[in-house]
């Protein structure tokens, strides 16, 4: 059996919340279509976040659905995609029951019974002709997980139990997760440190070593943890400036029996290119305008969407209010899109901008984070677990995170009082 392993695609992403990346993505997709016929997956693994944000733009939408379409004709394999942290279960979820008829498994939310136990029927899929069984786990929300202590591992060892027991001899066991593991690089953790069910990092024994591989999303550069068998794919273009430094890859893991016997990257070729002026660090202004001047010119390629972005950090010991200006004068004509301009301040200025510190944009913050930053402004005591639990029940309502449309129905409301 041969699975190939994508994740973070971040559908309708945006560069720095302004410069669309719809090109990027389709590249990505064309590349992905392509590398499924070449490397004849029998599953293809998606490990979250598939959109960028819980109501995806329709171009982002139509890309998804688009590409759905065009792997199942292009190749007989299986298609198994969990929801991370930016997507909306429910949408997510919205066309399951139709798209698993098609072969493609979209699991948004963690779906229970009216027990309340998981429903191990739809988080535990046999693929490639029950040569492999999967553990389909998405992103775990609040209401996901209740209020017991140790509920993310009690998640994963009810779901893992489940599995074990319905285990054929020699078959792949695979989980999945959209988390934040301990022990992987805490440098290429491009988001923050989402918490679930309390705790914002998942130990490593969350998954067995009897798990024959263990496929995970949310950190954005590709890198194994523990073992050689827990990855994270990484995303498959560089969602921040910062990102640029590392190749981007996905993971292609061939079984022999419930044995991962070869696991290799496959790199993904760049669709436009992030240029950094100077190569690291900050410098001098004059050797910054001087370094734009070199860049090659635009020449008859304006609309372009291969054009490389631009990041320009200058060393400044004083302000210079003419700064944009000068560099937007030493860009004309040039092909590179400016993105951002960065300054490091250096010389008596340097303490007070340490001082002051990095503003953040509101974009950036978590909801909670600025609900309880505005709490903190009228209450002296910060809000208690009764409150969260509230406005974290709001918040997935408002996500809509609460409902997954391919759940059955919901049994009447006395069927759950205990």
């Amino acid at each position: 059996m041969r699975i190939l392993h994508t994740s973070d695609w971040h559908l309708g992403h945006t560069l720095r919340g302004e410069v669309a990346r719809d090109h990027e993505h389709q590249a990505f997709l064309a590349w992905l279509l392509a590398t499924c016929v070449r490397e004849a997956p029998d599953v293809l693994l998606i490990t979250g976040d598939v959109f960028d944000s819980a109501t995806p733009t329709a171009s982002a939408e139509r890309m998804w659905f688009e590409f759905l379409a065009a792997a199942r004709r292009a190749h007989p394999m299986e298609i198994i995609a969990i929801a991370g942290n930016h997507d909306s279960p429910a949408r997510l979820g919205a066309s399951s029951s139709v798209l698993r008829e098609l072969g493609v498994h979209v699991i948004g939310s963690l779906p229970r019974r009216a027990d309340g136990a998981i429903d191990l029927e739809r988080v535990l899929i046999p693929v490639a002709a029950g040569r492999g069984l999967v553990a389909a786990v998405p992103f775990l929300r609040p209401v996901d997980l209740g209020a017991q202590d140790d509920a993310l591992e009690a998640v994963y060892g009810e779901v893992l139990a489940g599995a074990r027991a319905r285990r054929g001899r020699h078959q792949a066991l695979i989980a999945t997760g959209h988390l934040y593991v301990a022990g992987a690089d805490a440098q290429f953790l491009s988001e923050r440190r989402v918490s679930v069910g309390g705790q914002e990092s998942a130990p490593l024994r969350l998954f067995p070593d009897d798990l024959s591989y263990v496929a995970l999303g949310h950190v954005h550069r590709a890198q194994r943890v523990g073992r050689e068998t827990i990855r994270y794919a990484g995303a498959p273009i560089p969602l921040a400036l910062d990102e640029a430094s590392y190749r981007h890859q996905v993971v292609v893991a061939d079984f022999a029996g419930d044995r991962a016997v070869e696991i290799r990257a496959v790199p993904i070729p760049r669709a436009v290119e992030i240029v950094r002026v100077p190569k690291r660090g900050a410098a001098p202004l004059p050797a910054v305008l001087a370094a734009l001047s070199a860049l090659p010119p635009l020449g008859e390629a304006a609309a372009d969407p291969a054009r490389p972005y631009l990041e320009v950090v200058v060393a400044l010991e004083r302000p210079e209010p003419r700064l944009r200006a000068l560099v937007e004068a030493a860009l004309e004509g040039k092909r590179a899109r400016l993105v951002r301009i960065g300054v490091e301040t250096t010389g008596d200025h340097a303490a007070l901008a340490d001082r002051i510190g990095p503003a953040r944009r509101l974009a950036e913050l978590d909801p909670r984070e600025v609900f309880v930053r505005l709490w903190a402004r009228d209450h002296a005591e910060p809000p208690d677990a009764a409150v969260l639990a509230a406005f974290d029940r709001l918040l997935a309502e408002v996500r809509g995170d609460l409902a997954d449309p391919a759940a059955p129905p919901e049994e009447p409301a006395e069927a759950f009082v205990s």
